[in-house]
């Protein structure tokens, strides 16, 4: 028996649990279980007007494949939010879900955890800081969490995540650059299967810091990180590259990974050439997390003005990483 992966719809009042009635529809290649309130589910299949059941999973028992059933964990709500209008009274519920699928992972009941999108200020207005996903995943399971985005054959990784561009650049240090490489390396050998990961990294300023003259990040920080990593580690990094011309198809050839050092700076291009099949990929953490590569859409909650296509990818690629590392 297959191993499911444990899949969170994230905000109530948004899209996700849409997605997860539509997903529902058609029979299931890869196991997942839901872990939800069946009420809201059931809520979102009767306004969507989709006939689905709901089977209660218990760990260690089968995912039934059929199209139109949902397997589901019960996690009950404070309140059943009407779409588009989240209440902070879910907060507490919401990261205990995350909870309960990370200790399910980390037992071995879930091969992997799949997210759907949260909206932040749901947990903030709850009087619970919290800064997203990953940081709070990271605190739950350990490790040191890197984010990196999957379209395809095109996979960008971040040195920096949600700064504020002025704080971007003293946040670029040798040792958070080194850090960073180690654990991109480490995952794309160990759960992407390159053997010899070749990893593309992006300077910070416009043409690399143009020797100097644009800026001296390249020279101090990051060809100093390069260096000692190609010599202690025997790693294949190109770089530091010109962010404006790294992503030309030659240079994507010769490479696995893109290593960029900001959110805007790598991100744009890969969700230009693939969004809504994008997948947001932890790395660092010692479980599998992908995540939809957008947002909670609360404009379109109950509408059907869906796409599934980045949830799918989503479970796709869990799916493989899990299969990757049984092996």
């Amino acid at each position: 028996m297959t191993t499911p992966l444990a899949l969170t719809p994230g905000e109530p009042a948004g899209i996700g649990p849409d997605l997860v009635v539509k997903l529902a529809q058609t029979r299931r290649t890869n196991p997942w279980v839901c872990l939800a309130d069946p009420a809201l589910i059931t809520d979102r299949a009767a306004r969507l007007g989709l006939a689905l059941k709901l089977h209660e999973w218990r760990p260690g028992s089968a995912v039934p494949p059929d199209a139109g059933v949902v397997p589901i964990l019960p996690l009950k709500l404070p309140v059943i939010p009407e779409c588009g209008t989240p209440d902070r009274a879910n907060a507490r519920a919401l990261l205990d879900a995350l909870d309960r699928a990370v200790d399910g992972c980390l037992a071995g009941e879930f091969s992997g955890l799949v997210t759907g999108p949260l909206q932040k200020s749901t947990i903030n207005l709850g009087g619970i800081p919290f800064t997203g996903h990953t940081d709070y995943l990271a605190e739950r399971a350990g490790g040191t969490p890197v984010m990196m985005l999957v379209a395809g054959a095109l996979r960008v990784a971040l040195v920096t995540t949600h700064l504020p561009l002025a704080a971007v650049a003293a946040a670029i240090t040798r040792e958070r650059v080194t850090t960073v490489i180690e654990i991109l390396a480490r995952d794309l050998r160990e759960r992407f299967g390159f053997e010899a990961p070749r990893i593309a990294v992006l300077g910070l300023n416009p043409h690399a810091g143009e020797s100097g003259h644009l800026g001296r990040e390249e020279l101090d920080v990051i060809e100093p990180a390069l260096a000692a990593l190609r010599s202690a580690r025997d790693l294949h990094l190109e770089g530091p590259l010109p962010a404006d011309t790294a992503f030309t198809g030659d240079r994507l050839a010769r490479c696995d990974a893109v290593l960029a050092m900001y959110h805007d700076q790598g991100l744009p291009v890969l969700k230009y050439a693939g969004f809504g099949q994008a997948v947001n990929c932890t790395l660092g953490l010692p479980i599998i997390r992908t995540s939809v590569d957008h947002g909670t859409a609360l404009d379109r909650a109950g509408t059907g003005d869906i796409e599934l296509g980045s949830l799918v990818a989503a479970i796709d690629l869990a799916a493989e990483l899990a299969v990757k590392q049984r092996k």
